[in-house]
């Protein structure tokens, strides 16, 4: 009796060294006597103990990144280039069965599509297409990754390091494109300041009695002026007719 407890005992311990909990984010991939046994979902699942090894394979999105390349640009520009690269497993069995360490493997075949790619755009499309670099990197990457049960979902290039010549002559390009826009935008201004004195010069030669009109609002404005003495031109036109009287007035006897 004392013997079969003890066998119970052991039997007992040996079922529950069996038990695994796999959460809902993971895949049990299940190698018996090392052959490919099956996959395990999420709950509380048995294996044989000592005959069976199980591995969890996380399936949630995971970032990886990418430490920083050196690079040589097209137009010959030396760029230092980090990125990250955003992964998920999709199918856990090919995960483990096909390739050995799959981030790691993910990560080197990353680096050099990374500096495959980036060696054959110019300085200017890298910094200024670098939605389009992203996607090009993104498929090439799930493209190789995808026998591995491996889904690339997007890959962003996260800085770019610049020489300091380099950085500096860009300040200057961006300094002189600066001046350029102000001196077009000035340039226009006068353009237009100049269309509309036009347009005023010929109303005003249509109808005279414009010109005597403005003179009056400026004398007008004038007056708001906290100036003690104000000089200003007569115009002509205002005293011609008192001008003309006087010349018709005969002279006294």
């Amino acid at each position: 009796m004392f013997a079969l407890g003890i066998i119970g005992v052991l039997v007992g311990a040996w079922f529950v060294s069996g038990l695994r909990v796999i959460n809902e984010y993971q895949n049990g991939v299940v190698l018996r006597l090392g052959r490919y046994a099956g996959l395990k979902t999420a709950g509380l699942k048995w294996i044989i103990p000592w005959v069976d090894r199980m591995f969890l394979v996380d399936l949630r999105v995971s970032a990886q990144e990418v430490p920083p390349q050196d690079i040589i640009t097209r137009d010959n520009v030396s760029v230092k280039v980090s990125a990250v690269i955003y992964v998920r497993v999709l199918q856990a069995d090919r995960a483990v069965l096909q390739v050995n360490n799959f981030f790691f493997a993910t990560s080197q075949f990353a680096q050099t599509t990374l500096r495959s790619v980036l060696g054959q755009v110019e300085l200017d499309d890298l910094l200024s297409q670098r939605e389009k670099i992203n996607q090009q990197l993104a498929e090439i990457i799930d493209r190789h990754t995808e026998p591995w049960g491996i889904k690339v979902s997007s890959v962003e290039v996260k800085q770019i390091d610049l020489p300091l010549d380099m950085q500096r002559a860009m300040a200057r390009q961006a300094e002189a494109e600066r001046e350029r826009r102000a001196k077009v935008i000035a340039a226009e201004g006068e353009h237009q300041a100049a269309e509309r004195l036009s347009q005023a010069a010929d109303v005003i030669q249509k109808s005279p009695g414009a010109l005597q009109l403005r003179y009056l609002q400026t004398l007008v404005e004038l007056t708001t002026e906290k100036t003690s003495t104000i000089v200003f031109p007569l115009p002509i036109d205002l005293v011609k007719p008192f001008l003309d009287a006087a010349a018709r007035k005969p002279p006294a006897a």
